[in-house]
């Protein structure tokens, strides 16, 4: 494929920043009210641009959703900041490197973890497929061999008319669904679609529509299984409620809906998601939005090394976010960044999305740490994002990564 190439798509507005960031979209929302507010200082005029954006659609497959559940009461009153920057995506060249976006970070921990080393190896090892324990003694998994069921849930929202629109998540959704009917052995009838993009009520992103269709993916779930769940959108934080946040903030994304229905917080969707999948379960998630990290609150995160980070959940809470499930966390950034919307042959499209399949469809055998040093590759030459790998219980990056 092609190297993406950035242009503006608010080419006739002035920026307002004091960066005077202009040109990339960031898929961030960011929390008002109880927690220092990273876009504090941007104030910006979005005015409607003179550029046409045409978004490829397919028909999307009617879900059949469990029962409804009641919302979480999540504050629905958020205040949307999207910043732009001034990166200008071209092919590499020598010495380029990803300039300043004017995101401050946090501070990581990782620095002080004392953990295992995985040394990389020339070769990708085969998977591994054997029971192991955890650490702690107690929680037994299994990596999956995904070699049964396959079902894919592809979110993408663009927030058609409101402030902060976005241009590239439905194009997202559908590149990824195509990605996994082609060279994965997924198929239409297992994959449910949620785009903005669409008269279809059901399909729909609402805040009911994502977390039924959660419950949809997990729903019967057995071991060897491989499920599948890409979210394309706007991400954010908010503070933290319950404890678990070592940093004190809950990374959130925001529903088409989310002003009247409100947000859905990691804690929701790992409940979901995680804990109610079997031993031998594989999920894989792929978020491409902001301050996605731990988006899904596993409780290993790693170094492109296979080294693991220091620990983000508290230690009060570990033991609730253990699950016996396989599941792996592809983040299109760390916690305290952005991710970028932007172009690649003239089509919109998430750069964390763009990576992810190009690396896998350029080479389809390559090993966890491969593949996470890939899609950084991909990316780093023009964006500050890093994207971010974490899973359900400590795995061998060296093994072989399968879907």
């Amino acid at each position: 494929m092609p190297v993406p190439q950035f242009v503006s798509k608010l080419s006739n507005v002035q920026p307002s920043s004091r960066n005077n960031h202009t040109d990339t979209h960031t898929r961030t929302h960011t929390h008002t009210q109880g927690q220092s507010h990273r876009h504090g200082h941007h104030q910006h005029s979005h005015p409607t641009s003179t550029a046409t954006q045409t978004i490829r659609r397919t028909t999307s497959q009617q879900l059949r959703f469990a029962p409804p559940t009641q919302p979480s009461s999540a504050s629905s009153t958020q205040n949307l900041h999207r910043s732009r920057s001034s990166q200008h995506l071209r092919p590499p060249t020598p010495h380029s490197g990803p300039t300043g976006n004017g995101h401050r970070s946090r501070g990581n921990s990782a620095s002080s973890a004392h953990k295992p080393i995985i040394h990389p190896q020339q070769q990708v090892q085969p998977h591994v497929h054997q029971q192991v324990v955890h650490h702690n003694g107690h929680v037994h998994f299994q990596y999956s061999k995904c070699t049964g069921r396959k079902k894919a849930l592809c979110i993408g929202i663009n927030y058609k008319g409101q402030r902060r629109e976005l241009r590239g998540c439905i194009n997202d959704a559908h590149n990824v669904k195509q990605f996994l009917t082609s060279n994965w052995g997924y198929k239409d009838g297992d994959i449910v679609m949620l785009v903005d993009g669409t008269d279809n009520l059901r399909q729909m992103p609402t805040r009911k529509n994502i977390l039924d269709a959660m419950r949809w993916l997990v729903n019967d779930a057995h071991p060897h299984d491989a499920l599948f769940f890409h979210y394309s959108g706007h991400g954010g934080q908010v503070p933290d409620r319950n404890g678990d946040e070592v940093d004190g903030l809950d990374e959130v994304i925001y529903p088409v809906d989310y002003k009247k229905a409100g947000m859905i917080v990691d804690d929701e969707m790992h409940r979901i998601m995680v804990k109610s999948l079997p031993t031998g379960c594989r999920l894989t998630a792929v978020f491409d939005s902001c301050h996605s990290g731990t988006a899904l609150d596993l409780p290993y995160i790693y170094h492109s090394n296979g080294r693991l980070k220091g620990n983000h959940i508290a230690r009060q809470a570990q033991a609730e976010k253990a699950t016996k499930a396989d599941v792996i966390s592809f983040a299109g950034c760390r916690d305290d960044q952005t991710s970028a919307d932007t172009t690649q042959g003239g089509m919109a499209v998430g750069a964390m999305s763009y990576a992810f399949v190009t690396s896998l469809t350029k080479k389809p055998v390559q090993s966890y740490q491969e593949l996470l040093k890939s899609i950084r590759a991909i990316l780093k030459h023009h964006y500050q994002q890093k994207p971010q790998l974490s899973s359900s219980h400590y795995i061998d990056t060296n093994l072989r990564f399968i879907l």
